[in-house]
């Protein structure tokens, strides 16, 4: 079994919830594919990996609103 790099733990220190987690993800995975520049040292050819290893650095946040994330 391959382990998930960054792992769940690191994660899941950054946000509030799992599912902040995978919408943010999400969301940022969707910038990098639309052209968006990654942020972080060691590039993965996959949108998600890369989008969960800037979250995990700290490159990207979140800000709660009632309504959704930004």
């Amino acid at each position: 079994m391959d382990m998930v790099n960054p792992s769940m733990d690191t994660l899941l220190k950054k946000v509030d919830s799992k599912y902040t987690l995978v919408v943010l993800a999400a969301k940022r995975a969707r910038e990098i594919l639309d052209g968006s520049e990654v942020q972080v040292a060691e590039k993965s050819t996959k949108n998600v990996t890369n989008a969960l290893a800037e979250i995990a650095e700290d490159k990207i946040g979140y800000e709660r609103t009632k309504v959704s994330i930004k």
